[in-house]
């Protein structure tokens, strides 16, 4: 642990805005060890002990859990593996009582070991976390000795002050304290949020970096979002605040921290790639010439222009794992890292640090992402403060709302359809088509916005096939209110566009469509070509871009979220009820236990594929 007190929160900046382990990654390893180095190096000795020159650092690191605190469900709670003889494997993976154990397992014979995250710990979580607005999952990253986090976008789903209230403690404004006697006490390891800034103030909102240090090795953490998290998150929740340019900030507290002495740099970025291969054990850098040529997106640019000085990047938000050697500025590679989601990966990465000039030998920085398998004991911690949890929980959680036939899969299918997605998007077109809830004709919902399965096996006593109000809440957990808009023809075929251009052209999002709409998706073209002219129809009939459409959506779409600026030039608004209340009146009015719901065909948007090579 840290030598630095980590329960004394008085000098961090108050919020101004009121083992058997399976090792599965690719080793990072651009040049020799440190032993190996040459005698400079080997003669200081290493070997973890502390006590030469040369002093192995390990960081354990992990990103977006977003509340995960019981082994996620179905597809939602698996990884693939690629195994030697090139077949894969999806092993089941994650659950904070199994991190727990692999991360105490891992730091065991490591005199310098540290934990970090980057973000998304909390915020779109599900209901066992929710339901306590993440006071659980923040008690669990406290007893899981976690030593620094940056935020995410999903920290602000509550804004600034309930972030504020994540760090520094105190019960909830209007829900009070959940367990009679027992206030909150806040997390005991700090937020960083470096490029979040008061608006009025330009100051920092949180602490901007972290200083590690033990037996006088420091090394610094710089955290931060990605600079567009207002167009991931309600207006309301990032009400007040400014987002910086990842870069510029990141090099700005750099050079804060070597003006203090700290020549040893990790960033803890929210933001990151897509790997060619969604396999845990893929090797991203293709042919070892330490290019990361198997990695793209919005990480990539980051990785290339953030300073030399800064020895790793720590990243998240895109879900994915991945450990990347990418080239800095000055043409040497550097190490990337992201550990998948929901706890079902982590990543040990191993710094060699120098005494005599106080930074990271990076040509000898090691790493590699390890499943969170499910077959070591359960840390009897983390069992005890979900199991203290649960029984308040349990009133609501486990109310019957429908029934299914079979495992539905939502947040763990790959495909740009998901079967999960049509019947939120039915749900919302049926509760929504009635003249006095808004005479809604068809309906959209974003694809991230579905955050697990509705899986056909019984989490409790319920019964296979049983959907409980906890599992409907696990599917939509932003509780978002549904709007009914009017939207030209126009700016519908805008829209179902910008799924494959703006912003996201390197991170495609589709959106989910209601029964009657379809429209071909044509991977093999670039850009907004991929939605097929004169392909969108509804109900047979081709969108007339002249023509006024009653369309649904929740506010966080109606808002122009996640890149859909033509879904915000709707009128005549009709407020409704919210997605999940919505969600839950569909399967109750439409399933009985002699009747489930099927999964559906996901045939409706047509998807042209590239021939495969």
């Amino acid at each position: 642990m840290a030598a630095t007190p980590r329960k004394n929160k008085t000098g961090r900046r108050i919020l101004a805005a009121g083992a058997g382990l399976a090792t599965v990654g690719a080793l990072f390893a651009a040049m020799p060890s440190a032993g190996a180095a040459g005698d400079e190096y080997a003669a200081g000795g290493t070997n973890g002990k502390g006590w030469g020159r040369m002093v192995d650092v390990q960081l354990l690191s992990f990103n977006d859990l977003h509340g995960n605190l019981e082994p996620p469900a179905g597809t939602s709670g698996q990884v693939i593996r690629t195994k030697p003889d090139g077949a894969t494997e999806k092993i089941d993976a994650g659950g904070v009582e199994y991190l727990a154990t692999h991360l105490r397992q891992a730091r065991e014979g490591n005199r310098y070991s540290i934990t970090a995250a980057a973000g998304d710990l909390i915020g779109a979580s599900p209901l066992l976390s929710a339901l306590f607005h993440d006071e659980p999952t923040v008690e669990a990253m406290n007893q899981l000795d976690l030593d620094v986090t940056s935020v995410g976008n999903h920290e602000f789903d509550e804004g600034a002050r309930e972030l504020a209230r994540m760090q520094n403690g105190g019960c909830h404004p209007t829900a009070g304290c959940f367990v009679e006697g027992k206030t909150f006490q806040g997390a005991d390891f700090p937020y960083l949020a470096a490029n979040v800034t008061d608006e009025k103030t330009g100051k920092p909102i949180l602490d901007p970096y972290y200083i590690w240090e033990k037996d006088g090795i420091k090394i610094g953490f710089i955290g931060v979002t990605l600079e567009g998290t207002p167009n991931v998150v309600t207006a309301e929740g990032v009400k007040g605040l400014k987002f910086g340019d990842e870069v510029e900030t990141i090099n700005k507290y750099t050079k804060i921290l070597e003006r203090k002495g700290v020549k040893s740099i990790v960033a803890l970025v929210h933001e990151g790639g897509m790997p060619a291969s969604a396999s845990v054990n893929y090797n991203c850098d293709g042919d070892g010439d330490g290019e990361g040529e198997g990695v793209s997106g919005a990480i990539v640019d980051i990785a290339k222009n953030v300073s030399p000085q800064v020895d790793a990047l720590v990243t998240g938000h895109t879900h994915q794992a991945y450990v990347c050697s990418i080239p800095d500025p000055a043409g040497n590679p550097r190490l990337v890292t992201s550990a998948s989601s929901f706890g079902k990966v982590y990543t040990d990465t191993t710094l060699t640090y120098d005494r005599a000039t106080k930074d990271i030998v990076r040509t000898a920085v090691a790493s590699a992402n390890h499943i969170v398998t499910r077959d070591v004991p359960k840390d009897a911690d983390m069992t005890k403060l979900i199991e203290d949890w649960r029984p308040l929980a349990a009133p609501i959680s486990n109310r019957p709302q429908g029934f299914i036939a079979a495992t539905i899969d939502g947040r763990g299918s790959t495909a740009y359809e998901k079967p999960l997605g049509d019947v939120i998007a039915d749900a919302q077109l049926e509760g929504l088509a009635p003249a006095d809830k808004g005479g809604a004709q068809l309906a959209l919902m974003n694809p991230g916005g579905i955050r697990s399965d509705l899986v056909y096996k019984a989490s409790g006593a319920e019964g296979d096939g049983v959907v409980t109000y906890g599992e409907a809440f696990n599917v939509q957990p932003f509780t978002n209110m549904m709007n009914v808009v009017d939207l030209t023809g126009a700016n519908l075929i805008t829209a179902l566009k910008q799924q494959v251009s703006g912003s996201n052209l390197n991170s495609i999002k589709i959106l989910q469509v209601s029964k009657g709409l379809t429209y071909t998706l044509d991977m093999t073209k670039t850009g907004a070509d991929r939605v097929v002219d004169g392909t969108i129809k509804l109900n047979g009939e081709a969108i007339d871009p002249a023509k006024t459409y009653r369309v649904a959506m929740n506010e966080f779409l109606a808002g122009g979220g996640d890149g859909f600026g033509a879904l915000a030039t709707g009128t005549n608004k009709l407020v409704g009820a919210s997605d999940l209340d919505v969600f839950n009146a569909y399967l109750a009015s439409r399933t009985s236990a002699a009747n489930p719901l099927p999964v559906p065909a996901a045939n409706r948007i047509n998807v042209v594929y590239p021939p495969k090579p």
